[in-house]
């Protein structure tokens, strides 16, 4: 049986405009979960692309930090490397450098993955968190009211590398995954069925050599073993996509307002 995904996705010109725009989704997603369920989960992804938006969310002289309501929030990750809190390399680290130790979060509220001990006890430790924290039965998955995703040259998404044995978990919340091609090639991520039931699933993408596997994972053959990404399909049958120009570069122009969508069947 297949299903449609709308992909929507937004263009930027400027890189200013495009972390301004993530910061805002950031905002409105967190603003939505807290009036709905008063309550907000989001779980981040690491790299370098939004470190910029961090910094504007804690920042004073933006209007994002006052906006969200810090004390309704649960902070989680989708991957973590396998490495100490204060590595260079550490998600949790830079969430907590630019963001999170400048805003009024109680740091009981951030459940971050355990990079620095072994890569299966970590990811159980992860999933027992998530359990806990979400009260989860049995084979139910966590519903976070906002994903954040990036996406690699390669097509992967969150430590979901090709050909990697974590593409094929689907009875798992998060899982212990080896990237050879890696330079931290020990990895803890987020399921794919995990990120899929998110209410918020949205990706922040830039630069020249992500607009190829951009463009065969939204517009190519269904082929998730090669482009991870490909698995990322919501059960609400949203996505958005956050772009610049470089990145959308083999996706149909946008319009005036810089808006696009295409619907994928999978």
């Amino acid at each position: 049986m297949t299903r449609t995904i709308r992909a929507e996705y937004r263009v930027f010109d400027e890189e200013d405009a495009l972390n301004r725009a993530a910061a805002e989704h950031f905002v409105q997603g967190l603003q939505a979960a807290v009036s709905a369920r008063g309550v907000a989960r989001i779980a981040l992804s690491g790299g370098n692309s939004p470190k910029p938006v961090f910094s504007l969310l804690a920042s004073a002289d933006a209007p994002y930090r006052e906006a969200i309501a810090w004390d309704r929030l649960w902070v989680f990750w989708v991957d973590e490397r396998c490495v100490p809190p204060e590595h260079p390399e550490s998600n949790y680290g830079a969430a907590h450098e630019l963001l999170l130790e400048k805003v009024p979060l109680p740091p009981e509220r951030v459940i971050r993955i355990e990079g620095e001990i072994q890569p299966e006890e970590a990811a159980d430790r992860y999933e027992s968190a998530i359990r806990g924290h979400f009260r989860l039965e049995g084979a139910e998955v966590p519903i976070f009211d906002v994903v954040h995703l990036g996406m690699g040259p390669d097509g992967h998404t969150a430590s979901l590398f090709p050909h990697t044995a974590a593409l094929h978990e689907m009875g798992r919340i998060a899982v212990a995954n080896e990237a050879p091609q890696q330079k931290q090639r020990q990895r803890v991520t987020l399921t794919w069925p995990a990120i899929n039931a998110g209410r918020d699933v949205f990706f922040l993408v830039d630069g020249a050599d992500k607009a190829d596997p951009l463009g065969r994972i939204l517009r190519g053959p269904y082929e998730p073993e090669t482009l991870p990404s490909q698995l990322i399909q919501p059960r609400n049958g949203r996505l958005l996509f956050l772009l610049d120009r470089a990145a959308a570069a083999h996706l149909p122009a946008a319009d005036a307002q810089g808006r696009g969508a295409l619907e994928i069947e999978r």
